[in-house]
């Protein structure tokens, strides 16, 4: 069963977009960093429906250096979710604004 590419670009529009209403509406960094995945994922997704496109392998290949990146913010932005609710017994973003200096 072939699915269009258009298909796969909607569908990684919507998650985009739903990835970035979560990063300007919420507070909590948990969710902020979740919905930085999402963003990532569907940046990804897009790449793979563009290779499909055109038969190029290439949208794959961006795909793992993506996921690449992805773990490496995923670690990082948890080790920083830990550290701010060490410091501060709060996850929430607005808290984090103490970070300075």
């Amino acid at each position: 069963m072939n699915v269009p590419p258009v298909y796969g670009m909607v569908l990684a529009a919507i998650l985009f977009v739903i990835g970035l209403a979560g990063l300007l509406i919420r507070r909590n960094m948990v969710f902020v960093v979740i919905s930085v995945e999402v963003m990532l994922n569907a940046g990804g997704l897009g790449f793979i429906a563009a290779g499909a496109r055109w038969n190029q392998a290439e949208g794959q290949a961006v795909f793992l250096f993506l996921l690449a990146i992805a773990a490496a913010e995923a670690a990082i932005g948890l080790a920083l979710v830990l550290w701010l609710h060490r410091k501060h017994k709060s996850v929430d973003s607005d808290s984090a604004r103490r970070m300075r200096g």
